[in-house]
């Protein structure tokens, strides 16, 4: 049974960076999994309301209940009501997109976000993902609050990214990360440049409860040619405010009280 249920979570994760579908074959192909089995699970997939089929060209995609469910969830823990007016008003300060990751387990999935840039270049990737520890602005806040033992533990599971994958000075070695995490601690926020993506920057800062566990991040990110080192520095206290800010306010999301 586990073995069917971890199967289906990756035929669905799958199927959720293809919006536009992919056939039978070419599903079974890139999970290599066999073409019977595969088959079935999409069908019983079909039958709970998670996967259609188009009637067209016959290829696989997931229908919008499993968005549903996790918009009713974020809904229900009031996550975002709490959260959205403070990250709208760093996006406008910033004048870029500013992200919400809450620590769910062993990772960070970010549930909301404002985006401050009016014009010009507009840095917008999609949301509800999870958040890349090794090479991300989010991953390096969080991994700094732990202790080196324990952040490299959790990037061993995960993985190091790839440069190919992400930015060129995305950190491929133990050496290279604890240099970031260990900058991060010296100024109670992370700053990356071209690590997660090419010619892109961003900073984040923890956000703790009141025990002083870490319950979320909160990310600023931009073009490198706008949120250069020497900006996003001048936003660093401004940043780590708006971190306060939500932690106090946590008290009124059910989310947020879990995990405190």
């Amino acid at each position: 049974m586990s073995a069917i249920l971890e199967r289906s979570f990756k035929l669905m994760e799958h199927l959720a960076a293809h919006p536009e579908g992919r056939p039978l074959s070419a599903l079974a192909s890139d999970l290599q999994m066999p073409l019977s089995a595969t088959h079935r699970l999409l069908s019983e997939l079909i039958r709970c309301g998670y996967v259609r089929q188009d009637q067209s060209h016959g290829d696989y995609m997931l229908t919008i209940k499993l968005v549903s469910l996790g918009l009713c969830f974020l809904s229900n823990s009031g996550i975002v009501d709490v959260a959205q007016p403070l990250l709208d008003r760093l996006a406008a300060e910033s004048g870029e997109l500013v992200r919400l990751a809450v620590v769910d387990g062993d990772a960070l999935t970010f549930v909301a976000k404002a985006q401050g840039a009016t014009r010009g270049l507009r840095y917008d990737p999609d949301m509800g993902l999870s958040v890349n520890l090794s090479c991300s602005s989010a991953g390096h806040a969080w991994l700094s609050t732990m202790s080196d033992e324990q952040a490299l533990e959790l990037v061993a599971r995960q993985g190091f990214g790839k440069p190919e994958d992400f930015g060129p000075r995305a950190p491929t070695t133990v050496k290279a990360l604890l240099a970031y995490l260990r900058a991060a601690r010296k100024r109670g926020f992370s700053i990356i440049n071209e690590v997660f993506a090419p010619a892109m920057t961003a900073m984040a800062a923890p956000v703790r409860s009141g025990n002083g566990a870490v319950i979320g991040v909160i990310t600023i990110a931009g073009p490198l040619v706008r949120l250069t080192e020497e900006r996003m520095l001048a936003l660093g206290p401004t940043l780590l405010l708006a971190a306060e800010d939500v932690a106090h306010a946590s008290g009124a999301s059910a989310l947020f009280k879990r995990r405190a």
